[in-house]
Formats: structure tokens, C-alpha cells, sequence
């Protein structure tokens, strides 16, 4: 007889919010915002149900992160203005994860602005 146990997902929108919000992790050890959600999502996502979709939003959105903050550091000695999208990129990085950890926590899809598309 066949196990359909691996097969079956647990709702879990606790865990789901929690990987949101570990993107917060970058503003205290400088990188984790990017390690313990990939960690959560490689290892849970056939286990939790939605944990999938969240998850690759989060990576998608932690990468454009890390490209647009490197674009920015570019354009500081060239023209001074990366200053600018820098600030606002610390603004957005901070923000959203929270928007999105309340969604999570009330079922709704994540929305992440200006996310490239990596995982799909």
C-alpha cells in the first residue's frame, strides 16, 4: 500500500508570515533577509500549502533587492544620485516584508513592487 503522506500539505500561515518577516533579519546580521527565508522555503514548501508562492515572491524579491542596491552603489561616484534610490530601496526592503507578513498571516497572495522574476 502506497503512502500518500508526502502528498499532503499543512495550512500553516504562522510559518508563512515568519518567512516574511525573516527578511527582516538584514537590518540586524546584514545578510540573513536572504539565507533563513531561502532555508525555510527550500525545505518547507512541499510540506506547508501556499508556502511555495511565497516563497519564491521573497527570493524574487531579496535578489532585485541585492541587484538594485548594487545598481545604486554604481551610480553614486558617477553621479551622485544613488543615494537616492538607496534610501528608498532601505525604505521598500523594510516595509513590504511587513505588508506582506500581515497578508500571509490573513491568506492573501504576497505583492512585492519591482521584484524581477529569478525563481518562477
Amino acid at each position: 500500500m502506497e503512502s500518500n503522506y508526502h502528498t499532503l500539505k499543512r495550512t500553516d500561515n504562522h510559518l508563512i508570515m515568519i518567512t516574511h518577516l525573516a527578511q527582516l533579519l538584514t537590518y540586524i546580521t546584514g545578510f540573513g533577509g536572504l539565507i533563513v527565508p531561502l532555508i525555510i522555503w527550500a525545505t518547507q514548501k512541499d510540506r506547508v500549502d501556499g508556502l511555495n508562492a511565497h516563497g519564491k515572491a521573497i527570493i524574487n524579491f531579496q535578489l532585485s533587492i541585492i541587484v538594485y542596491v548594487i545598481i545604486s552603489i554604481f551610480l553614486i561616484p558617477l553621479f551622485l544620485i544613488g543615494f537616492i534610490p538607496l534610501l528608498l530601496i532601505g525604505i521598500l526592503a523594510f516595509v513590504m516584508p511587513i505588508i506582506n507578513a500581515i497578508k500571509a498571516s490573513n491568506g492573501e497572495l504576497p505583492s512585492y513592487p519591482l521584484s524581477l522574476n529569478f525563481v518562477s
